[in-house]
């Protein structure tokens, strides 16, 4: 086992895995930058070193930087969280010349599945069930068009190397295509540096279900039920949650079977997801595989009692996983509380926290690295608190949510906190009749 683990990241998933850490034996060295010189996480490691400026590209992202401080301190693996350089097969790949155990997925399996063309096309020949699409990136306009005929439309044109939904278009009609053509390429080339496009069967009125795996070194992997993380709004999650109400037994066998399938194919080692979409019929199609821990894991680990950490620090450190399936026995929804305004398109809202108070209770779990007098930088990602209810259905999940959220206060920014309320009260929500298009109609 590791002696020591460095973790290249902040917030809150930094003190999650110094929390599983210190339960576990292990030292910890926490990164920061400048600007998180007063964050938690660095109060809590056993070690800080700062590694730049405020700007993620100066220290967050500076591999350097963080090989540097990890050497310094002796430390024998590196825990990338997520977001990041969590996904990035450079690091993982530096990670391994120099010595240091990089806990989550190889260089080779980070390149595979992050090029969402070559991951569709490895998909198939592992029998795991694919949209209807280009085979690889399209090579010019003209077979873009011919294409698109084929599939027939709506179509879906997606960056090769995207993310965060940019370089993606929607066309309904021929007319559109070669504006979505041109805009899509630009902005992917200027977001990820590679213009590479491919096209996909738009699947209307879908569903975003993942389904949570882990594998190991010796090739076996294992599923861990399902998430619902349906409610987007700009491809950006709001709420997930566990199990699914469009779930059925035979549907979980179904996707959790395809995605073994799709882990075992690639021999997979750590925690992933397998990000499938799922039509009103309840057809599924493989969408991506996520090749490291999940923003939404802890409401996974409430409903089957699993430390989701743990277990990937282990595998790491060469120790099999049981190869049991798993489904829930509990019903968990976790709210993302961003630092965002709901009432003005969701603007970011960075600033000092005057006051901080948070529910709790029989059933609530609260992950956030946040406290009364915490300056929120501008720099990074808005979300500072994930809310889990935990209760025996969904309806006493749903009623303890509302509940948690009318005891949190956090006075000094506008937070995301009256979205969530009026999620829970939504007569849609709360029936379970909801698709990624849930938020083209809310109104807050």
């Amino acid at each position: 086992m590791f002696k020591k683990i460095l973790i290249a990241n902040r917030g809150e998933i930094a003190l999650r895995v110094i929390r599983t850490c210190k339960e576990m034996g292990i030292k910890t060295v926490a990164v920061y930058s400048k600007a998180d010189a007063d964050s938690l996480h660095v109060r809590f490691a056993d070690e800080a070193v700062c590694v730049g400026p405020a700007p993620s590209a100066e220290s967050y992202l500076k591999i350097p930087n963080i090989i540097a401080a990890a050497e310094i301190t002796n430390a024998d693996a590196i825990h990338p969280g997520y977001g990041f350089l969590a996904e990035n097969a450079n690091f993982s790949k530096i990670c391994a010349e120099n010595g240091i155990k990089f806990i989550g997925a190889s260089p080779r399996m980070i390149i595979n599945m992050g090029d969402k063309a070559s991951a569709k096309e490895t998909m198939k020949k592992a029998g795991v069930p694919t949209i209807p699409g280009s085979k690889g990136i399209i090579k010019n306009f003209e077979n873009c068009k011919k294409l698109a005929k084929e599939i027939t439309y709506p179509v879906m044109l997606k960056a090769t190397a995207g993310g965060g939904g940019k370089g993606m278009r929607l066309v309904w009609e021929e007319e559109n295509l070669k504006d979505a053509w041109d805009s899509a390429r630009q902005e992917s080339k200027a977001a990820f540096g590679n213009d590479g496009m491919y096209m996909e069967k738009f699947i209307e009125d879908p569903r975003h279900i993942e389904i949570q795996i882990i594998g190991d070194s010796r090739g076996k992997a294992c599923h861990l039920s399902e998430r619902d993380c349906s409610i987007q709004r700009r491809h950006q999650k709001l709420m997930e949650e566990i199990p699914s109400p469009f779930m059925t037994k035979k549907l979980r066998k179904e996707m959790g079977e395809a995605a073994i399938k799709a882990a075992e194919a690639v021999k997979y080692e750590g925690v992933g997801t397998v990000e499938f979409l799922v039509d009103k019929h309840r057809n599924f199609y493989f969408m991506e595989m996520n090749t490291r821990i999940q923003v939404e894991h802890p409401i996974t680990e409430e409903v089957i009692n699993y430390d989701l950490v743990r277990e990937q620090i282990k595998v790491a450190a060469g120790i099999p996983i049981s190869g049991k399936n798993y489904e829930p026995k509990l019903h968990a929804i976790e709210c993302r509380i961003n630092a965002e305004d709901p009432y003005n398109d969701f603007r970011p809202s960075p600033g000092r926290i005057t006051n901080f108070h948070t529910s709790g209770g029989h059933g609530i779990r609260i992950d956030t690295h946040v406290y009364a007098n915490y300056v929120i930088p501008p720099y990074y990602d808005s979300m500072i608190v994930k809310l889990i209810a935990v209760a025996q259905t969904r309806e006493e999940a749903i009623a303890k949510m509302e509940r948690a959220l009318e005891e949190f206060i956090i006075e000094g920014v506008k937070t995301t906190i009256p979205f969530h309320q009026a999620l829970m009260k939504d007569e849609n929500f709360r029936a379970g009749n909801y698709t990624t298009k849930f938020m083209e109609d809310f109104e807050l």
